[in-house]
């Protein structure tokens, strides 16, 4: 439980913060005024879940949950549900990490896009009940399907930029932990 972490770990962690607040300036500033007929993916939710399933001690679910919450708030969403339901999705994914080593991608794939589907609906129908003004449908669709295709492109960069790649089965860390 109280297992110590070593230099590459805080330097990743502090990496995919830095990612993320990248990303996150990159949604906010306006490239065009004018209304959109369609919706970017949501980078951060998919680059969150490619470190979770590759990596899951990279990120810890506090880190997850805080930077979820000030997107909240810079989005101007309901604060704290989506952030809700993204550590929920992610500690999903963490607790069938094992699984996820010998997965295929497309299994792979298919596990995190029925989660981002899960989350998506859930989040609509929160924020339906307490009536509270959503994005159109089509809108919503159009990101979460943006969000499952762009998946398997975020794993290349994680990858080959990052070196965020799968844990090995029996990979030991730097102090002699089971990873």
């Amino acid at each position: 439980m109280a297992e110590r972490t070593d230099g590459k770990t805080w330097m990743n962690r502090g990496l995919f913060v830095l990612l993320a607040f990248v990303l996150i300036v990159v949604d906010l500033v306006p490239l065009d005024m004018r209304p959109t007929l369609w919706a970017a993916p949501d980078l951060l939710l998919v680059a969150t879940l490619v470190w979770v399933a590759r990596k899951p001690h990279y990120l810890p679910v506090l880190t997850i949950a805080v930077l979820f919450l000030i997107t909240d708030f810079l989005f101007m969403r309901p604060p704290g549900l989506w952030a809700a339901l993204v550590v929920i999705l992610t500690e999903a994914i963490r607790r069938q990490n094992r699984d996820f080593r010998n997965m295929p991608l497309l299994v792979e794939w298919g596990t995190v896009a029925f989660g981002i589907v899960a989350i998506t609906v859930a989040n609509r129908i929160a924020i339906a009940v307490v009536m509270t003004p959503q994005a159109p449908l089509a809108l919503t669709l159009i990101e979460m399907v943006a969000t499952i295709v762009v998946y398997p492109i975020v794993i290349v960069v994680a990858h080959f930029v990052f070196g965020v790649s799968r844990t090995a089965p029996g990979e030991i860390g730097s102090r002699g932990q089971v990873l």
